[in-house]
């Protein structure tokens, strides 16, 4: 099993990004909607203040890496670009792993960047938690023999 480089954990750390993004925009038509509802006479657009919406956005953050990496080692952008993340032994991360890897990656994302220059091809969040991430690509389904 091979690690992936700093290219393709990047470009699926920019679809993960897309991702909350998309999430975000969810969660705040869902609170508009909800302020609707209950109060349509007065209703206004809700301008939540920075601290909350910063707040709100790690940890949907933190949910999303911590639940994909402990359910299947997949993000959306782990599956588009081929890539799982592992422990040492190639088995999917437990829960207590997924978060403190998750929580390490959302608060320090610039230590992905040591992938470029490791032999190993780790992050500073692999070699501080001993994680992974390996390209893991499904193979091509065989071809029916006429």
């Amino acid at each position: 099993m091979t690690n992936a480089g700093i290219v393709s954990r990047g470009l699926a750390a920019l679809a993960d990004m897309v991702i909350v993004v998309v999430t975000m925009g969810a969660l705040y038509m869902g609170l508009a909607l909800t302020a609707l509802i209950v109060n349509p006479a007065s209703f206004r657009f809700p301008a939540p203040n920075l601290i909350f919406s910063t707040t709100v956005t790690l940890a949907v953050s933190v949910l999303y890496l911590t639940g994909c990496w402990t359910l299947s080692g997949r993000t959306v952008g782990s599956v588009l670009l081929g890539v799982r993340v592992v422990d040492r032994r190639a088995n999917s991360l437990r829960i207590a792993a997924s978060l403190l890897r998750a929580l390490a990656c959302v608060l320090f994302p610039v230590g992905l960047l040591w992938v470029a220059v490791d032999r190993q091809r780790r992050s500073v969040q692999d070699i501080l938690l001993g994680s992974r991430v390996i390209y893991d690509r499904p193979s091509a389904p065989d071809a029916p023999v006429r």
